[in-house]
Order: C-alpha cells, then sequence, then structure tokens
C-alpha cells in the first residue's frame, strides 16, 4: 500500500473552534484528540475571540505559550490574539484572534477578494462581514506563524478552513502564502440549506437548479459566492457525506475530492456501573419534571422518547415527528403511556418560575393551564412548534396516550429547570427520533445510538446514509425512513409504525436492540474515519508539492 503523503503542521480554522454553537463543534472537538496524538503542538486551532473579556468555558488561555510570536503578530500584524489551550481531550493549542480591528479595512479587503477570487460582497448583509474578517485574520494568523518560525517551503504545511464563514483565509493565503497547502470543508453547502428552508423541492429538482440562479433568487448571492470560489481554489475539497457532495457538484459546480464523514469519541458515554446510575438519574429527572408539568403521575413503564437539534422546523422533521406523535395518540395499540420531549432551543424569555417553584417542593402542585412547555415562551402563539402541537389537538389529558413536553431551552446545565446538560439527560431517554429532511451528516442519532439509544431516522441524513450499511430497522438498532420533497405524511406514519414496533419489544428484546445501536456506533469511531482526512491531507500535499 502507497504510504500517504502527511504534513509536519496543521492549522485549522472554523467559528466553532472554542465556540459552541453546533455540530462543527463536535466535529474539530472530537477529532482534535485523534490529531493531537499525531501532530501534537504542531496542530494549531484558530477561532474567534467572541468572549473577549468574558470568561471563555471552552478555552483556557497560556499566557506563556508561544509569547515571543504572540508579541511578534501585534506589531508586525497590529492583529490581538489569546494563545492556550482548548478545554477538550487531547488539549491542542487554540488561538482565539479579534477579527473586529479588520472592521475599518473591510471593503479594501472585499476589494481584494473580488480581484483574487471574484468574490461578489457587494450584497452582503446580515453575518456576513464578521464572518468574513475572521476567516480573513485566520489567515493572518497563520502566515504570521509561519514567518516568525521560519517554516521553510519544503516543510509540508496544511491550512484546512470549514464552512463559508472562513472562506476568506482561503483568498489571503492564494496572494500571501501560496506554499501552503489549503482545503477546505463545507459541511453544508448555504444554498442548498437556504433552498430546503426555504421550502422549495431540493431533492426531485436538484439536477434542475442553478446554483448562481437561486442565490440570486434568495438573496444569498455574497455567502454562495465566497463559499463556490474557495471550493474551487483550494488544493483539496471536502464534504462530510455523499448526499452533500450531490448538492456541491450541482450547486457549487465543484465536485468534492473526497468525502470526509463525521466521526466522533464516546469518552463523554459512561462506561459499566456509572451508565445504568446516570440512566437512573436521568429517567427519574425526566419523570418528576414530566409529572410536576402534567399535573399527575405517569405509568411506571412509560416509554421516553426524544427529539432534538437546532431549531429548523422543517429540515430537522420537526413537523412529522409531531403528526407522528397524534398518529400515535389516536391509533395506539398498546397501553403503555409514551412521554416525548422536544428539545429544541427557541426564542424563551427564561424558565419557568411556578414550575421550578414546584420542583423545589414535592408537595407544591402546579396552577397554570400550560402543561406543555418548561419555559417561557417570548411569542407561544406564532412558535411553529406549538402552534402545530395545538393543530395536532395534543393536550397532553390524563387518558391521551401521548404526552409531549416542549423544552426550549438551550440544555446546558443551567437552564433554570433541569439544570442538567442534554448528554445527561440523553442517557435516560429508551428511543430517539431524527426525520431529517436536509441533514448533511447528523450527530444528533450518531449521539444516541453511542449511549446505547436506538434510533429512528431518513435515508436524507447522511448519518442515516452511512448506517445504512449496518441497519435499515429498529430491531437493528437505526430504523431508516425513506423521505422525499413530498411524503411528509408517509414519513410520519412509518415513525408512528418503528414506534410501536419498539413497544411491542419485551424487555429482554429491547436489551438486545440497545446492545446493537452501540456496536453501530463504535464503527463511527475517529480511529475509523481519522483515514479519510490522512487522505485528503495527501490530496493537498500532492497538488501542492
Amino acid at each position: 500500500m502507497k504510504q500517504l503523503m502527511k504534513p509536519e503542521y496543521i492549522f485549522e480554522s472554523s467559528w466553532e473552534v472554542c465556540n459552541m454553537v453546533g455540530g462543527i463543534y463536535t466535529v474539530l472537538s472530537t477529532r482534535a484528540a485523534t490529531l493531537a496524538q499525531e501532530f501534537g503542538d504542531k496542530l494549531i486551532f484558530i477561532g474567534p475571540d467572541v468572549w473577549q473579556n468574558n470568561p471563555n468555558p471552552y478555552f483556557e488561555e497560556d499566557a506563556d505559550l508561544m509569547h515571543d510570536w504572540r508579541v511578534a503578530i501585534a506589531e508586525t500584524h497590529q492583529l490581538p490574539i489569546r494563545i492556550g489551550r482548548w478545554k477538550i481531550p487531547g488539549k491542542p493549542i487554540a488561538v482565539l484572534v479579534n477579527f473586529q480591528v479588520l472592521m475599518p479595512k473591510k471593503n479594501e479587503i472585499y476589494a481584494k477578494a473580488w480581484e483574487i477570487a471574484g468574490v461578489n460582497s457587494l450584497q452582503a448583509y446580515g453575518d456576513y462581514d464578521e464572518s468574513s474578517m475572521f476567516g480573513y485574520a485566520s489567515a493572518m494568523v497563520m502566515h504570521s506563524y509561519y514567518n516568525f518560525h521560519q517554516l521553510e517551503k519544503n516543510q509540508r504545511v496544511v491550512a484546512h478552513f470549514n464552512e463559508w464563514m472562513t472562506s476568506f483565509g482561503v483568498f489571503y493565503l492564494k496572494e500571501n502564502l501560496p506554499q501552503i497547502a489549503t482545503l477546505f470543508t463545507t459541511h453544508a453547502t448555504s444554498i442548498g440549506r437556504s433552498i430546503a428552508g426555504n421550502h422549495k423541492p431540493l431533492y426531485d429538482y436538484l439536477y434542475e437548479y442553478n446554483g448562481d440562479q437561486m442565490a440570486e433568487e434568495l438573496n444569498m448571492v455574497s455567502k454562495h459566492s465566497t463559499e463556490k470560489q474557495a471550493a474551487h481554489l483550494v488544493d483539496c475539497f471536502t464534504t462530510v457525506s455523499n448526499i452533500t457532495a450531490k448538492e456541491c457538484k450541482q450547486l457549487l459546480f465543484k465536485e468534492p475530492d473526497i468525502v470526509t464523514p463525521n466521526g466522533f469519541e464516546n469518552g463523554f458515554v459512561p462506561q459499566g456501573k456509572l451508565f445504568t446510575e446516570k440512566k437512573t438519574a436521568a429517567k427519574k429527572t425526566l419523570k418528576k419534571v414530566a409529572e410536576k408539568l402534567l399535573g399527575y403521575p405517569l405509568q411506571k413503564d412509560a416509554l421516553f422518547i426524544a427529539t432534538a437539534g437546532r431549531y429548523e422546523f422543517k429540515n430537522k422533521g420537526l413537523d412529522v415527528f409531531i403528526e407522528s406523535l397524534k398518529l400515535l395518540n389516536d391509533g395506539l395499540e398498546q397501553a403503555q403511556e409514551i412521554v416525548a420531549f422536544i428539545m429544541v432551543p427557541a426564542w424563551i424569555k427564561g424558565y419557568r418560575a411556578d414550575l421550578a417553584a414546584a420542583l423545589k417542593h414535592e408537595n407544591n402542585i402546579l396552577e397554570s393551564s400550560d402543561r406543555t412547555t418548561t419555559h417561557e415562551l417570548h411569542d407561544s402563539f406564532h412558535d411553529s412548534v406549538m402552534r402545530t402541537i395545538d393543530w395536532f389537538h395534543l393536550k397532553n389529558n390524563l387518558d391521551d396516550r401521548v404526552k409531549v413536553i416542549f423544552v426550549p431551552a438551550y440544555l446546558n446545565g443551567n437552564d433554570g429547570i433541569f439544570n442538567q446538560t442534554y448528554y445527561d439527560l440523553l442517557i435516560g431517554f429508551d428511543l430517539t427520533v431524527f426525520p431529517s429532511y436536509y441533514e448533511p451528516w447528523g450527530y444528533t442519532p450518531l449521539e444516541s445510538i453511542a449511549f446505547h439509544i436506538p434510533t429512528i431516522t431518513t435515508d436524507l441524513s447522511g448519518f442515516g446514509e452511512w448506517s445504512s450499511e449496518f441497519s435499515k430497522d429498529i430491531n437493528e438498532g437505526v430504523a431508516i425512513i425513506h423521505r422525499s420533497d413530498y411524503n411528509g405524511h408517509e414519513v410520519a406514519r412509518n415513525i408512528a409504525v418503528a414506534i410501536q414496533q419498539y413497544l411491542r419489544l419485551s424487555k429482554t428484546a429491547r436489551t438486545q436492540v440497545n446492545k446493537k445501536a452501540a456496536t453501530i456506533a463504535k464503527q463511527a469511531l475517529w480511529k475509523h474515519f481519522i483515514e479519510y482526512y490522512y487522505q485528503a491531507y495527501a490530496i493537498a500535499l500532492a497538488k501542492k508539492y
């Protein structure tokens, strides 16, 4: 077997370095430990200093680490940075850059990007300015490090940029440091996500769409332009699934050089006796909150189901999940009770004080007509989840077979009701459902099976496509439901069928299904998937050298 060319230094830039926003944080933070073992302190992550003077829970600054270089970059590039360690397994070096100092120069930088890459920034709005300046600044950090440490042209250095938010770093290196091999990963195309989010049929008509034309129609010209040009300019362009690779080829006019699927490390999953203890504690917490909110005791064998993720109502399949609960409530064969938790952060005022008080005192009874939400919403009437629950007449009455609880808070351990993290609660569920319409990968179902919890997903998620090699049915750990642009009701019905199928299993059979789910999760560990990144580095280096 031919030996792959490996880098000596790896720079990696992302908006989610030391800044937990979504799934990319999980990609980078779990992969870091595997890379750190190989590259040590020659692996350097670069993120935005969005916390600035406030304590950053993900970052530990070290004033002595690379002190001379920190002084040099402030003098040569007038760029304030903080250097330290990312507080994750492997503790890699992290450089947080204050990109705000570039804002006065943004028009000059946009003009340069137009000259170098033909990037159209004229129609920019929203987060485009901050993202572009961060990407540009992250490449300035790489440039300064390269010069200060007098790296040679024959030393193999790669710079990896994630998502359109860092693409201006690609343009900077193209002009100022072309000897570095570059990679660009789109985790989801900006225009593909926009097509799906605007309720346009993405899949049936994919090969009829023109990315540039759709960018004009959906007011996405600048973001699409910068993402597209970065994909074409780098030495290696990657994406995370075959589903998104098709998007890239059609909408960005560039087929990825390699697909790099998202792995994970299961160090956050408790083992042995601790697993059982945490599962029992989580289920107890879920039951306590549910009973206080509902105002009556649940059955001893109530089945706890969850869905979670970003609040993308259609893309994450929240619409079909709620419809499936309606179908279950109307036609459930078994008498076993189902309690479904919808855990997606929404626009909230804060936790419900009346619920928090009731939870503190055993004898307190919640006197409220709201038996659905754990936190106060700013605009409950126009909230999509609440409107759909109401539309399907899911009332949480005592004689209802299905109860629905909306948890619209970010579960960081300090939400005021549960005061536990998402992972601390996840372990207490019996089953999860993630029926995504647009999902380039999908960490939530992968995390679920890592916690021995079987899951229901769709063939439109990267994870669903990948896991179909190991399972298609809930009895095998992962149920994969076919989803298209127009079969929403069929999806809801099939979710209900899969849940009923799980309900019929004996306790012993469920234990076996749980074990099968965990076995599938182990196939996605970084020790298996890191090879795709080594191939990507080799592709970039081969083109450069």
